[in-house]
């Protein structure tokens, strides 16, 4: 079973559609009680760092995360990526610390957001030379865990992974077959 956080900022249906691809049942709750009773937990995210803290820490559930995820796997996709790290520049706002590292607004040379279609480069061979699809406007910086990055200037952070916390950048269940695919070996255990 898989439980997907609920703090209304994420990309609830298309996660919801590719599971149900996988043939996975699914919760979609806030509850700590309720996704303690599953295997592995998403959080997914679109929108602001800092709005999203506020929202997490208003519900109650900072705290709930950081022992689902001492405890279960958890996947943290696009926003749920970086709250999974320590500190954002977006809204001056500290994320939930279950990964080393910052998250800044992309200084690339290129247009912000980083928007469309990107290949990773990684030594995972489940990730290296996918195409997946990106729209972000932060990334993370200084972490040890990154395990994929895509080309944008500079290496953008696209994958993170430390023992059964993962963070994905990009949106894997928009990026078709590769992104279902790497979605599916998240949630089996990850790429290390």
């Amino acid at each position: 079973m898989i439980g997907i956080v609920d703090y209304s900022l994420g990309n609830i249906q298309n996660i919801k559609n590719a599971l149900e691809k996988f043939d996975e049942d699914y919760i979609l709750s806030s509850r700590k009680e309720d996704l303690m009773s599953c295997d592995t937990i998403i959080l997914p995210g679109v929108g602001h760092f800092g709005e999203a803290m506020k929202t997490i820490e208003r519900l109650g559930i900072k705290e709930d995360l950081i022992t689902l995820a001492r405890e279960k796997p958890m996947i943290g996709i696009c926003l749920g990526m970086q709250l999974l790290f320590e500190h954002s520049t977006e809204g001056d706002a500290g994320g939930l610390g279950l990964l080393r590292g910052t998250v800044e607004r992309i200084d690339a040379g290129h247009p912000v957001p980083h928007l469309g279609w990107n290949t990773l480069d990684s030594k995972s061979a489940p990730l290296d030379q996918k195409d997946v699809y990106f729209i972000h406007s932060f990334m993370v910086t200084g972490s040890p865990d990154i395990i994929a990055t895509a080309e944008y200037g500079i290496d953008i952070p696209a994958v993170a992974q430390h023992g059964s916390i993962i963070g994905i950048q990009f949106h894997p269940e928009k990026s078709g077959e590769a992104g279902l695919d790497i979605l599916r070996t998240a949630i089996k255990g990850g790429f290390l």
